[in-house]
């Protein structure tokens, strides 16, 4: 969900500028035109101006309902094992390239936000990089699917082989998936893996769930496939019961969880499940799942012990709502709420704001939680 209030006369001097800018990269193929096209960018920038560096974090400007983009820009580059990825990346040879490639345009925004003098800056590099990548500006995004977006997009451009690698262990789940028939017992498995843990909110009865911890176990419950569900069984040589359940194999260092808190009514409304839902700073999927939910060994669920690193909220309505993020500093130890442009320091009693409440139509209800694994003892 988007942000449709913000800088809209901004916005729309930034569209034009960057309709510009796509326009003259599409047609470009001389260094005449190459030129042109990079006083566009410098006078887009004098457009807006700059404002004067406060200590702390750095902002990124609202460029048109862009709180989806900024909030999820914030917590990859406040990642300190994600920036030290970036900033072993490949440069990209020529121009026409650098403009396309995401992880070097994330690289650039980062060195601006680090050794500028700025208390905000503007992405609208990367932004125009995105564009030309078909993620739409100036309109609503879900931030968990834009995640998904973003992160394919950085690592389908990284082009050595190892640094693929370090990102898929950092952020990548792997799981094994279970589907067992309840007639002959035959079963069949498959390793699959995930960028984020898509818990509900609510069980299949409509009922509350309590806590994060009754959100995983539920993920992980095993489910009875009957009825019109049922699957053809090779073995019975016809449609059985089948049980299907998911259980984990791999935590990654990064682990983003995704609460579903948008569903679909009978209306086709997508609506907003604001409810109470309580998450905890530290985490430990070994004691929250049963031996029956995980297949890996007692070396890997050692590891599973977690502290909150980030949590993407949002607030309002789908029609009408706003993305922030709360993001503990990993070299401060300090909480940060990174809102567009405004940048402040807070507690973890603010974070816990983002519990959710249903009786509050704009409160703040956390999306995304993003917990960093711990370091061994």
């Amino acid at each position: 969900m988007g942000q449709r209030s913000g800088h809209q006369e901004g916005g729309k001097k930034l569209e034009v500028a960057l309709s510009q800018i796509m326009e003259a990269e599409e047609v470009q193929t001389n260094a005449e035109e190459d030129k042109e096209t990079k006083a566009k960018v410098q006078k887009l920038t004098s457009v807006f101006g700059v404002a004067d560096l406060k200590n702390g974090a750095v902002g990124l400007y609202n460029i048109g309902q862009s709180c989806w983009l900024n909030s999820l820009l914030q917590v990859f580059l406040m990642n300190t094992c994600f920036t030290g990825i970036l900033r072993r990346i490949t440069v990209p040879p020529d121009d026409k390239q650098k403009r396309r490639n995401v992880p070097y345009q994330m690289l650039l925004l980062l060195e601006k936000m680090q050794h500028g003098k700025q208390k905000a800056v503007y992405p609208e590099d990367l932004a125009v990089c995105l564009s030309l990548h078909r993620v739409k500006l100036f309109v609503q995004h879900d931030a968990a699917q834009l995640f998904l977006t973003l992160w394919n997009l950085i690592k389908k451009q990284m082009k050595k082989p190892e640094l693929v690698e370090e990102l898929n262990d950092l952020y990548t789940i792997c799981v094994q998936e279970h589907l067992a028939c309840q007639k002959c017992s035959s079963e069949t498995k498959r390793n699959s893996s995930m960028l984020t843990l898509p818990v509900p909110v609510l069980d299949s009865n409509s009922h509350v769930l309590k806590s994060l911890e009754d959100c995983l176990q539920y993920f992980f419950r095993p489910e009875e496939l009957t009825d019109h569900n049922m699957c053809f069984c090779e073995h019975c040589g016809k449609k059985t019961p089948f049980l299907q359940s998911t259980k984990l194999v791999h935590l990654p260092q990064t682990l983003t969880i995704h609460l579903k808190r948008f569903c679909f009514r009978k209306s086709a409304y997508i609506h907003k499940l604001r409810h109470y839902l309580p998450f905890p700073e530290d985490l430990d999927f070994s004691a929250v799942l049963t031996e029956n939910q995980c297949q890996a060994d007692d070396k890997e669920k050692a590891a599973w012990k977690y502290e909150i690193f980030a949590v993407v909220a949002h607030s309002g309505s789908t029609t009408c709502g706003h993305y922030c993020a709360y993001i503990r500093s990993l070299t401060e130890c300090k909480w940060y709420c990174f809102n567009d442009s405004h940048v402040c320091q807070v507690s973890w009693d603010d974070v816990k704001c983002t519990y959710g409440h249903s009786e509050l139509h704009w409160g703040e209800t956390a999306y995304l939680l993003i917990y960093m694994k711990k370091p061994p003892q």
